[in-house]
């Protein structure tokens, strides 16, 4: 039997990609070569768009465990400098303090409530396509077997195999001469301000929770993660030392890095709990996300170093850019070069976040040249545009996929209130079945009426009003959240300019039905 698409890889990106695919309404396969799920603590968190992206599918209230939309955050850091967020007027940085154990488990629950079929304990061991199909080799509990599939995606991580057997080179740069160092730790008692969370260490001050402090000798951050132990984490610039890695070998470190001795005991609690150390870093980036009928999201397609924790951000916008094309495609109604957009549009917002954590890596690099930066950056920083460029960077506010006659056109869509006639909702209550939307709040509602036969298998309709200011007469957004077209007015030439978007990125009408996966 000829599958739709086979995912290599069950962590956040391989799950999140199979939902998407299920709303789109193909059966997608998940393997995964781990028997169960992991509960080995990795990324700490979400920053950037991914938290109104996540928010969009009705996922954000489940991971962030409270009602109500996320909210922007009131700081961040940039190569261990303080980012002022509170003197911007629109601030794009949000953050959701939840560990990556929880995003699988909320992700798994939402890939099998829509009917995804994972295998776990089932290992990819090779790979070989034709113009028609791509084949995988499996092993599995009971054997070997293969996979006959229309496409195969490979969400495998940093050491992707899905990349290496289809021979797609991964340039960059491997760093060795940096370690880090982090473990669930105890802190003496009464270090801690339970207000504010800051770690007061005698003979050197106060440590803001989860602010990196760079010495001349490294790194230090403290993590108060709430309903859990407490971290450390440290960086320094030397060779890692043989054996397993101990709780006393951090303390060493951190007593390095800031100078004075801090005390530090094993986490209590049931954890899990964490004691890693990780020698070297990457930067690098696939040369391509796709050969043939194999493409790459996530870790797979780029790895960088941790600095400002973009990972998930940039990996699971890959992941709902491309599942609505990659639908598109195989159900037959993607316009010309739809599925090829996937790699011209995430390739670059790749590239620029290997470029910002490489920054920053340099502005946390012991030296007194570095020093000098960091002084230069402090002055940069008390400007709010220069906050603003940093923030929209991060948070991959800035990207703008390709350009139109209006200023919204190819960026991410705004946040609004629109009423249907029943109340006020969110944008966010009409775009969880990730279908292209047309947003008609023209007095007459003249664009729903042009679109609500001709483009109706295709494009959901939403006539109605709003009272959000700044937001055009109508938007025709994709279905990850990108406006396609924007109008301010009525006229001819607008609506032109809607059915010539329309086409350009969903295809001409009544060729094949976009079905949805019941919710």
């Amino acid at each position: 039997m000829l599958q739709d698409v086979v995912i290599a890889g069950a962590g956040p990106n391989g799950l999140m990609l199979a939902c998407e695919l299920r709303l789109a309404g193909l059966r997608p396969i998940v393997l995964e070569k781990l028997p169960e799920r992991s509960t080995e603590p990795r990324a700490n968190g979400l920053v950037g768009q991914v938290v109104r992206m996540l928010d969009r599918r009705g996922l954000y209230e489940p991971l962030a465990g409270k009602a109500g939309p996320p909210e922007p955050a009131a700081g961040f850091v940039f190569g261990a400098l303080p980012l002022r967020l509170d003197l911007l007027d629109d601030n794009p940085l949000y953050l959701l303090g939840v560990p990556q154990v929880r995003i699988e488990e909320v992700l798994q629950e939402r890939a099998l409530e829509l009917g995804v079929e994972i295998r776990r304990g089932h290992e990819l061991t090779g790979l070989s396509q034709t113009s028609d199909a791509i084949t995988a080799q499996i092993a599995g509990p009971d054997g070997s077997y293969e996979l006959q599939a229309r496409y195969f995606v490979g969400a495998d991580g940093g050491r992707s195999l899905t990349r290496k057997l289809v021979g797609i080179d991964f340039p960059g740069v491997t760093r060795d001469n940096l370690v880090s160092r982090t473990a669930s730790v105890t802190v003496p008692d009464g270090w801690v301000d339970p207000a504010t969370l800051a770690l007061t260490v005698p003979g050197y001050g106060t440590i803001p929770p989860f602010s990196h402090q760079r010495t001349e000798h490294g790194v230090f951050v403290f993590a108060p993660f709430p309903g859990r132990a407490p971290a450390v984490s440290t960086m320094e610039w030397d060779e890692p030392s043989e054996g397993p890695v101990t709780l006393a070998e951090v303390q060493a470190s951190a007593q390095r890095v800031l100078g004075v001795e801090l005390p530090l005991s094993p986490a209590e609690g049931s954890g899990p709990h964490v004691l890693r150390r990780v020698a070297g870093g990457n930067s690098r980036l696939a040369d391509r996300f796709r050969e043939g009928r194999v493409l790459l999201v996530g870790d797979a397609a780029h790895v960088h170093s941790a600095v400002g924790g973009p990972g998930l951000n940039l990996g699971l916008q890959d992941v709902v850019n491309l599942g609505w094309k990659l639908a598109a495609e195989i159900q037959g109604w993607a316009p010309a070069g739809l599925l090829d957009s996937y790699e011209a549009e995430r390739r670059p917002v790749g590239q620029r976040v290997v470029m910002h954590t490489q920054a920053q890596s340099a502005l946390i690099a012991p030296g007194s040249e570095v020093t000098a930066l960091r002084e230069l950056f402090t002055e940069l920083l008390g400007n709010p545009r220069n906050v603003q460029h940093l923030a929209d960077l991060m948070s991959g506010a800035d990207i703008r996929y390709y350009e139109g006659a209006h200023p919204l056109v190819g960026r991410w869509a705004p946040d609004l209130v629109l009423d249907r006639g029943a109340g006020p909702v969110r944008l966010a209550s009409v775009t969880r079945a990730a279908r292209p939307l047309l947003l008609d709040f023209s007095p007459d509602s003249s664009f729903a009426a042009q679109f609500g036969d001709e483009f109706a298998d295709r494009i959901e309709v939403v006539a109605g009003s709003t009272e959000t200011a700044g937001v055009p007469m109508a938007l025709l957004l994709r279905p990850d959240g990108y406006v396609a077209w924007a109008a301010e007015g009525v006229g001819a030439a607008e609506r032109e300019g809607l059915r010539a978007a329309a086409g350009r990125w969903f295809g001409v009408p009544a060729q094949r039905p976009l079905t949805s996966a019941t919710r």
